[in-house]
């Protein structure tokens, strides 16, 4: 027994100590792992989830796995080895007081100095509830803390609002919602919708994610929003049910869905024809939907339970662990990944390196089992997810009362293809689609021909059919003419059917393909666009006031009377009234050759110009020593004044071949030389641009507008100026009710189609016709000699519309589909092709390579001045004829016994100074000329004795002018002699001759005669006495200067 006591005690402290050794080691090695984790940088996240006792365990345990199955992923970048991850986790309840959620963010999340917050709700509570979220990541996004949230109701939180820039969000968004809604319209072809949403936070962001999702579509689908409704009232849904729309997209809560839908049901909004498509908000977690619900609604939903809200978790931690590790590889551990904020105002306002944190998480790229990649766009929303399409079907078993919500396909936003649906229980439980417009209709539409709006053409007469750009057929015969004809046959007759085309029928038939209706098109029968004749509408108007049609569709023209009568749509062309003229071509102006300079210019050239150049000339000359030395008479032989200069600057300027007289002097030559440098500048300029001006020229009656005097006073022109219009018709109701004159002078000259007004104005008839702008400027491109022209402003601006019965149910419907086609660039594709004129179309290559000949109207402006030359000279030659006979009287009174008095002298010299012709008609009479007997008044009868004779009369006269010459020339040549021989004085007064043969100025000479005697006094007493030799024998040698005369002196003394 006592061994047995000492072996149980021996174990006993053998127990003992080896326990204590293995706490020693415990203990050891936890010390060491406290060290190591105090060197490492400290990063803690925050986690926000739903309230909850009993899955406070889950929620730990689910970051706890994520955390381990990331280290164990990836082991080579294990965060573990630089930083120290921890997290704390806040519970917050449905409604959190502003002081709870403070509370949550200063004592939890700023105290343990987070770089994150994870904020995870599956409440789908929306509307107002959804505040106390907005709040908090209003507030972690003003300190500068990243939050990587999943709410179900983030479609409530206002983003777009709030503006939040460090705000991830993992959940389906309203964006994503919108595109799976329409791609269920897509894959039906549904291509127009209403929207309709209550006043649930987050409504302007539905509806703008529409339109943006519209706009990626619209390319290769077309989709139109018919009406968009925010319903403060559900009696508001009462607009819905005056339109054409079947589909509609709801976005409200749960709670406002179910008095929509009831609201919808009583205005009949839910039958087998409409599909109503619903938001996430609707549909919420329960598949259980209320009664008012109506079967085969679709809806898209992606799962809130809790299960979901787990998975969820770990997702955002994982993003936030991936965030973290690109961010330690790109920057290291050393920046410091905690705030070090305070509420009590201690710490930093924002967190400095928020911003780059969360730069570094909006980019990671996780890769999901199963799903898809998780990445961000730049405002943080995901940028693939997947949506369940879910289809309200009845109730089985317990809930047969209640539809449930079934899945029946799911969407991917990652793929093309994206929808996958199957096995859909339509509206009114029936196995087909609704078509997504209304039930077709008819309708009879009545037009009235007006190019371009309406053409008319006939059908083909073998087919009878019309072509393909031809338009549709249009009935052109009463309905009481159609009685008893055969109708498969009558097409092929144009009497009964015509071919209608035009921008108006373009825009019926987008109508009827957009709004699924199908017509009748008729042409009104009386002919007449519509207005009121005692009191009562005729045409187009009659026919919708009678019921006689349900729209008129053409160039109908709004106004004030005719909206009183009847509705027009919005209108779709803007027009006026105008005025369309020909051009009348091929006419020059008269005065084009004057046209390249202007009035002044010309006045500058003809009246300043031309006499400056001309009276300076002529002053340098009479100043000029070799001119006349400024002295009062004329030299003799000098051919010069004031007129001649004139003629020489005017023949210098026009460069005319004519005989002018130069002057002496180098001043004046020098004078006219400048002259003629500044002509040949004027001439170059004028040339040049007489090109420009010598073209054919439009004249046309410029019209201001119809207040133009020529249209209110057209007898003021002779002859009076002729206009008109088409009675019965908008212009003419205008022009009657405002200008009751002109539509009164105006009415014999109307017609009746605007195309015979303006083939009346072609052909000279009519001076101008007034009409609707836009159809006048069609005519205006379309005319194939473009001759015609639009003038003047437009007057009384107004539009074409779409005319309807009063009150009519289709109205609407147009003026949707106008403002649609204005939007999208249809109209203008319209105009832009029914408008082009082909008026200015290029010529051909063989026209422009040669040009027409010039006609007499063309070159009818040089005739005018040729003719006018004319005139003027018949005019100069009447003044020359007045001037002989009255200057002999005036003669006359100067001359005393045919002698000149010394005021006669002084008169004669300064008339010719201005006139040389006008000095000698001052002199003396000259004594007749002798007769000369004729040779030819000796007759003989010999063969070619006349011709002889007259040769020999011919030279005989010549040798006679050529002694006189001589005679003259030894005259001067003795003078130059004198001067020479008696000294300076008789040389200073002499003038250098103007040619050859006056080679010194006898007068000079003889009147310094006296003051030398010599053998020279008998030459001048008897120049016929010298003999041969006679200078030679009598002035012995002869000085150098006179040498040069010596055989000219020579040959004078022998004819002599």
């Amino acid at each position: 027994m006592v061994r047995f006591r000492i072996i149980l005690l021996f174990l006993t402290l053998m127990a003992t100590v080896s326990t204590a050794a293995l706490r020693s080691r415990t203990g050891s090695g936890m010390r060491k792992t406290a060290m190591l984790q105090r060197n490492l940088k400290r990063v803690t996240f925050g986690i926000v989830l739903p309230y909850s006792t009993f899955r406070q365990r889950k929620y730990n345990s689910t970051v706890l796995a994520t955390l381990g199955t990331y280290y164990k992923a990836r082991p080579q970048h294990s965060l573990t080895k630089k930083y120290n991850i921890s997290y704390s986790i806040a519970m917050v309840g449905r409604k959190p007081s502003p002081t709870q959620i403070l509370n949550n963010l200063c004592r939890v999340f700023i105290a343990s100095n987070v770089s994150a917050i994870l904020f995870l709700t599956n409440y789908e509570a929306y509307g107002r509830e959804t505040a106390s979220a907005q709040y908090f990541l209003q507030l972690a996004g003003y300190l500068g803390i990243p939050v990587i949230a999943w709410n179900a109701d983030n479609s409530g939180l206002e983003r777009r609002g709030s503006q939040l820039s460090l705000q991830l969000q993992l959940a389906p968004s309203l964006e994503h919602q919108t595109a799976a809604m329409l791609s269920i319209l897509e894959r039906y072809k549904w291509h127009q919708f209403s929207v309709v949403t209550s006043q649930i936070a987050g409504h302007d962001d539905f509806i703008q994610a529409v339109r943006e999702r519209m706009m990626q579509v619209q390319p290769h689908f077309k989709l139109s929003v018919i009406s968009t409704l925010v319903l403060s009232n559900v009696s508001d849904l009462s607009q819905l049910a005056n339109t054409e729309t079947r589909i509609i997209l709801l976005y409200s809560t749960r709670e406002e869905a179910r008095e929509i839908l009831a609201e919808a049901t009583r205005l009949k909004l839910t039958g087998t024809s409409y599909l109503w498509l619903a938001t996430q908000s609707v549909v919420s977690n329960t598949m259980e939907a209320p009664r008012e619900f109506p079967v085969g609604m679709l809806g898209v939903h992606f799962p809130t339970n809790d299960e979901h809200l787990l998975a969820e978790l770990s997702k955002a931690v994982r993003v936030f662990l991936q965030g973290l590790e690109q961010f330690s590889q790109d920057e290291g551990s050393e920046i410091v990944l905690s705030p070090h904020l305070s509420c009590e105002g201690r710490g930093e306002a924002r967190w400095r390196n928020g911003d780059k944190f969360f730069r570094y998480l909006r980019n990671i790229s996780v890769a999901g089992d199963h799903q898809p990649t998780i990445e961000f766009n730049q405002d943080g929303r995901l940028k693939a997810t997947e949506l369940t399409i879910v289809n309200l079907r009845p109730g089985h078993g317990t809930a047969a009362n209640s539809p449930v919500w079934e899945q029946i396909g799911v969407w991917k936003s990652w793929e093309k293809e994206g929808l996958d649906i199957k096995d859909i229980v339509w509206p009114g439980n029936t196995h087909s689609p609704p078509q997504g417009v209304p039930e077709k209709f008819h309708l009879r539409i009545t037009f009235l021909e007006e190019p371009p709006y309406i053409n008319l053409s006939p059908p083909d007469p073998v087919t009878g059919k019309c072509a393909l750009n031809k338009g549709v057929f249009c009935r052109h015969a009463s309905e009481s003419g159609l009685k008893g004809v055969d109708i498969p046959t009558v097409h092929r007759n144009g009497s009964f059917y015509q071919c209608c085309s035009g921008f108006c029928i373009d825009l019926l038939e987008k109508f009827a393909d957009d709004l699924g209706f199908t017509y009748d098109l008729f042409r009104v029968e009386d002919g007449k666009w519509g207005a009121q004749t005692n009191g009562r509408w005729n045409g187009l108007v009659a026919a919708l006031i009678n019921h006689q049609a349900d729209m008129v569709i053409t160039s109908l023209k709004i106004n004030f009377e005719r909206s009183q009568a009847i509705d027009f749509s919005l209108p779709f062309l803007d027009t006026g009234i105008a005025i369309v003229v020909a051009k009348r071509t091929g006419i020059i102006s008269p005065t084009a050759f004057l046209e390249p300079f202007d009035s002044a210019m010309w006045m500058l050239v003809a009246l300043v110009a031309v006499h400056v150049a001309a009276f300076t000339i002529f002053f340098f000359e009479w100043l000029s020593p070799y001119g006349y030395d400024a002295k009062m008479t004329t030299p003799r032989e000098h051919r010069f004044s004031l007129c001649r200069t004139l003629w020489l600057v005017w023949a210098v300027l026009f460069q005319a071949a004519v005989n002018v007289d130069c002057p002496r002097g180098y001043t004046a030559r020098c004078m006219a030389n400048v002259w003629a440098m500044f002509a040949l500048i004027f001439l170059a300029i004028y040339t040049a641009n007489l090109a420009a001006f010598m073209i054919t020229r439009e004249e046309f009656h410029d019209l201001t507008g119809i207040n133009d005097t020529k249209l209110s006073n057209p007898h003021s022109l002779k002859p009076s100026f002729r206009f008109g219009t088409i009675p019965h018709g908008n212009t003419d109701a205008v022009l009657r009710r405002n200008f009751p004159t002109m539509h009164s002078y105006m009415r014999p000259f109307n017609r009746s189609t605007v195309m015979q007004g303006v083939q009346a104005v072609k052909e000279g008839k009519l001076d101008a016709f007034i009409y609707d702008a836009t159809v006048l400027e069609y005519l205006v491109g379309q005319d194939s000699e473009c001759v015609l022209l639009t003038v003047g402003s437009w007057f009384a601006m107004t539009g074409y519309g779409v005319g309807f019965p009063r009150h009519s149910k289709f109205r609407d419907l147009v003026n949707q589909q106008l403002m649609e086609y204005r939007e999208n660039g249809d109209m203008e594709r319209l105009r832009h092709f029914w408008f082009t004129g082909a008026c200015n179309k290029p010529m051909s290559k063989e026209k422009q390579s040669r040009s027409d000949p010039l006609a007499l109207e063309q070159f009818f402006s040089t005739f005018l001045l040729l003719g006018s030359g004319i005139l003027l000279s018949c005019i100069l030659l009447l003044l020359e004829h007045a001037y002989c006979k009255c200057h002999r009287p005036f003669n006359k009174l100067l001359q005393v016994e045919e002698q000149p008095s010394r005021q006669a002298a002084v008169v004669r010299g300064c008339c010719s100074l201005l006139s040389r012709s006008a000095g000698r008609t001052l002199g003396p009479a000259a004594p007749p000329p002798r007769e000369r007997k004729s040779l030819l008044l000796t007759r003989c009868h010999a063969p070619g004795c006349d011709e002889l004779l007259g040769r020999l009369e011919a030279a005989l006269g010549a040798a006679q002018r050529r002694v006189a010459e001589l005679e003259a020339d030894l005259q001067l040549h003795a003078s130059a002699a004198m001067c020479q021989v008696h000294g300076p004085r008789l040389s200073r007064s002499a003038s250098r001759p103007r040619s050859k043969s006056l080679a010194w100025s006898w007068s000079n000479a003889a009147v310094h005669s006296s003051n030398y005697p010599g053998p020279h006094e008998d030459f001048y007493r008897s120049t016929r006495d010298i003999r041969r030799d006679y200078f030679a024998d009598n002035y012995g040698v002869w000085p150098p200067p006179v040498r040069m005369f010596r055989k000219e002196v020579a040959e004078i003394e022998t004819v002599l």
